[in-house]
């Protein structure tokens, strides 16, 4: 009998020191992993109500937001030269979004996001300093920004750098030449 709760007690001793190792394990090691997947969850949220408020898949398309010294470009092409479909949903898109941001209606992006981007209240205060010019590509479309006033040009490059970071896209964030 004695041997019985000896030996339940020591089994006993060993699950809780185990418990206690793999909680101190899971609470140092896990210090990021929430971190990560909220970031991971955000990104994925972006990216389905993205493809609800465009009307065209992030998988199939690549999007870029590049500054310029005078505001900047936001431009989504087709992955495949041969998808007619994604590109022309993307041009339907685009044309729309340049004339929503023009009326200073910034609803697309913040229910994609989830949030106000920076630089939209300034965007829309500005909106009529600002030009969007719908500009039709190969494989899909862009959307050209500029105006000449400095705090619609911060403002706008404000908004385009969170894209690039929001969409994960790559892009620079750095001010570049504007395209032709």
């Amino acid at each position: 009998m004695q041997q019985a709760i000896r030996t339940t007690f020591v089994c006993a001793v060993l699950a809780l020191s185990a418990t206690l190792v793999n909680a101190q394990h899971s609470t140092h090691a896990g210090q990021t992993k929430p971190a990560q997947k909220d970031a991971q969850n955000h990104h994925d949220g972006v990216n389905q109500r993205g493809d609800h408020a465009m009307g065209f898949s992030h998988e199939k398309t690549t999007h870029h937001f590049l500054l310029s010294s005078n505001g900047g470009v936001i431009q989504v092409e087709a992955n495949q030269p041969e998808d007619t479909v994604s590109r022309d949903q993307i041009r339907q898109h685009l044309r729309h979004i340049a004339k929503k941001f023009a009326a200073g209606d910034f609803d697309a992006p913040m229910f994609i996001h989830a949030q106000t981007p920076p630089g939209v209240p300034v965007m829309q205060r500005l909106k009529t300093e600002i030009k969007y010019e719908f500009e039709e590509m190969e494989r899909g479309a862009r959307v050209l920004i500029s105006t000449r006033n400095t705090e619609a040009i911060k403002a706008i490059n404000e908004f385009l750098r969170f894209q690039i970071k929001d969409h994960q896209t790559g892009d620079s964030g750095e001010v570049e030449k504007q395209p032709n």
